[in-house]
């Protein structure tokens, strides 16, 4: 149930809130009138501020005599989790042996106060500004392709089970204003019932956790307060005949992470531990991503967190995730971009250091798998020749030999109408190339065709058109793109 109050308008206010126009000043018959209405309001107001609802007569009323010398118990999470903290109160709520109101609080945004604040009602205002009002929510993300869940900004929950009555104080993350933690802060009429409370609700937001067996990746606020976000993503679907790989390292691979998913109960019978780190590394558009995504889509219900770009110093944040919803796998594309960052704050070990002394800190039996992946193997070496055990095993994604490039061919091209008289040729002149550089080619080659066929033609590639497009991109003009498609030519 939702509690709101409304409010008298005070003395001197015109209708809707405005203020009166002062205009032609000479007394009127009517002024009287007004003003008569104007001292019976103002009198009224006076005599009715006592039943006024306030914040520590709701809390005393709801707790009873005494109930401000109480402990306070205090929960925070990380502001990302907002939604978890609302999904886990929700569940506890929605417990049948449980009653409840949600009472919202005025003027909570600028104003920092705890629940113990709210007991210290002066007369008819809080000396902080904070009264009663309507419970404000904002909507967070719980799910991909834009799934949300409304989450209290701040409110008080007033709860009765049985005997015990119990008030909550609920506030969200406020960064703008140095506040980057959400806050659960418990006062009980049993005070053993506060911390028992306490320890349930966080106990129901791990379980009902809402990023758990999501596709998620750490990322931050561009503008603003630099608050940590995490977004959804929706899991891909990728078969092992859309990777192409060679079939050795395909099953180092597969070992590696699916199976040792897939038998982690029988390993764990024999004393093995499941905790296991996976290098993949190799010239760009290798593959490295591609493999990701197979292998994302592979752990259907399995936690998978990505670290990329500027949220690389999240490591402890992310590891703490991967922790707690486990079976997990934590993925940080292009390493060697931590090899020599130092992290936010000088004398900081680098952040590589710091990722594998996460990777370390894990039980034997945490069901959690990191993947990096890098475009320079050499600078990694080094920390983690010092560091043995973190990664178990390195997979090199080389460049295409001629049967993976034919294969690469027929997978991007896919309906597309290809004259594939002229193919070994253009394998043969492709040595050295990346996938993207064929998937390039197929695109240009089907633009050189939609440039000559007539509209509502049905489009189809040519010979000439697949050996005019790999001119092109062969051309010695174009050794920029090559580079830029990851091709060693």
């Amino acid at each position: 149930m939702v509690r709101s109050y409304g409010w008298f308008a005070a003395p001197g206010v015109a209708p809707g809130g405005g203020a009166a126009v002062e205009g032609d000043l000479r007394p009127e018959l009517a002024d009287v009138g007004r003003l008569a209405r104007r001292g019976l309001r103002a009198v009224i107001g006076a005599a009715r501020a006592g039943e006024r609802p306030q914040l520590s007569r709701i809390l005393s009323d709801h707790l009873g005599a005494g109930a401000g010398a109480h402990d306070v118990v205090e929960e925070t999470w990380p502001g990302y989790d907002h939604v978890n903290v609302q999904a886990g109160l929700d569940a506890w709520l929605a417990d049948p042996r449980r009653t409840w109101e949600l009472v919202g609080i005025a003027n909570f945004q600028h104003t920092m106060f705890g629940l113990g604040d709210l007991f210290a009602d002066e007369g008819r205002h809080h000396p902080m500004g904070l009264r009663p009002g309507n419970p404000a929510t904002v909507n967070v993300a719980c799910g991909p392709d834009g799934e949300v869940r409304p989450c209290q900004r701040c409110g008080i929950y007033l709860v009765v089970e049985g005997e015990v009555r119990t008030t909550m104080l609920v506030r969200g993350a406020s960064p703008e204003f140095g506040n980057e933690r959400v806050s659960l802060q418990i006062v009980s009429s049993d005070p053993a019932a506060a911390p028992r409370v306490a320890t349930e609700i966080r106990a129901a937001a791990l379980e009902h956790n809402v990023f758990r067996g999501q596709v998620l990746s750490f990322g931050q606020e561009v503008f603003g307060h630099r608050q940590t976000l995490l977004r959804f993503h929706r899991r891909p679907v990728l078969t092992a005949d859309q990777l192409i790989l060679r079939p050795e390292t395909l099953a180092e691979v597969q070992r590696q992470v699916v199976e040792v998913a897939r038998h982690k109960g029988r390993l764990l019978a024999a004393g093995q531990h499941l905790k296991r780190g996976l290098l993949l590394y190799g010239p760009p558009g290798t593959g490295k991503t591609h493999t990701v995504r197979y292998l994302t889509s592979s752990l259907v219900g399995t936690t998978v967190l990505q670290l990329t770009g500027n949220a690389m110093h999240l490591v402890a944040e992310a590891c703490s995730v991967a922790r707690a919803l486990q079976p997990a796998m934590l993925v940080i594309e292009d390493v060697d971009l931590i090899a020599e960052d130092r992290g936010m704050h000088p004398g900081r070990h680098p952040l590589l250091f710091q990722l594998l002394n996460e990777m370390d800190g894990l039980a034997e039996d945490a069901d959690v798998v990191f993947v990096l992946t890098t475009n320079r193997a050499d600078l990694l070496e080094p920390a983690l020749a010092a560091r043995p055990g973190r990664v178990d095993q390195a997979v090199v994604l080389d460049l295409p030999d001629t049967d993976a490039r034919r294969a690469l061919f027929e997978l991007y091209r896919g309906s597309l109408r290809v004259d594939t008289s002229g193919l070994d040729d253009v394998l043969a002149r492709t040595e050295g190339v990346t996938a993207s550089f064929l998937k390039e080619l197929l695109r240009r080659a089907a633009l050189l065709a939609a440039t000559r066929t007539p509209e509502g033609e049905e489009l189809a590639v040519s010979a000439g058109d697949l050996g005019a497009a790999l001119d092109e991109l062969l051309d010695t003009r174009n050794a920029m793109t090559r580079t830029l498609l990851g091709s060693a030519g």
